[in-house]
């Protein structure tokens, strides 16, 4: 009698999420020129092959983790530059962690890895794509592109108070955190009338 052949079939989808997770958490953690493909291969339990067959390599899995899946088009949601200042305010005082904690680990990733001239070039590509682009275009008019410029430098300086010095007390009880989007609204419209 001769004896079966088992053959294990790989699961796409789930291979495609281990190394993507697992990708997550090293670029989390240090930065992307100190990171090989053989580490993250590694921790998703991998062939490194599959990183490349999966994303094309280091810059294609970079792009992928630094993409935001979940809210893509986060800064197309607002439809006029009216609601734009209340739109960044409650971004920055949103109740729901989860959205919240995904953002401040994106900021983290980009800020351990923007000193790369691989990563830093998707960076650039990312935030003008999904960020100074709609916010540009919303805003319009002659000093549209450094209104937005401005918009993000306060969002990116409460990231880093958030995510790097770990400041986070922008209204713990409902009021309070009413009180704190308000002020924030005004912060974010004067940026947008100066």
């Amino acid at each position: 009698m001769g004896r079966g052949i088992i053959i294990k079939r790989r699961d796409a989808v789930a291979t495609r999420a281990a190394i993507l997770a697992a990708a997550h958490a090293r670029f989390l953690r240090e930065s992307y020129d100190s990171i090989g493909l053989r580490d993250i291969a590694g921790d998703a339990g991998v062939d490194v092959a599959l990183i490349g067959r999966y994303f094309g390599g280091k810059e294609g899995l970079f792009r992928e983790v630094v993409t935001d899946e979940a809210k893509p088009k986060v800064f197309r949601e607002p439809k006029s530059v009216a609601e734009l200042p209340a739109f960044l305010a409650q971004l920055v005082v949103e109740e729901e962690d989860v959205s919240r904690q995904h953002r401040m680990e994106m900021f983290i990733i980009m800020l351990r890895s923007a000193s790369s001239p691989q990563a830093g070039e998707i960076i650039r590509d990312l935030v003008h794509l999904d960020v100074l682009g709609p916010l540009a275009e919303l805003i319009g008019g002659a000093d549209g592109e450094l209104r937005a410029n401005m918009l993000l430098a306060i969002l990116m300086g409460i990231g880093l108070l958030r995510s790097i010095m770990l400041v986070d007390n922008f209204g713990e009880s409902a009021g309070a955190r009413d009180d704190c989007a308000e002020r924030f609204r005004c912060l974010f419209e004067s940026a947008l009338t100066c």
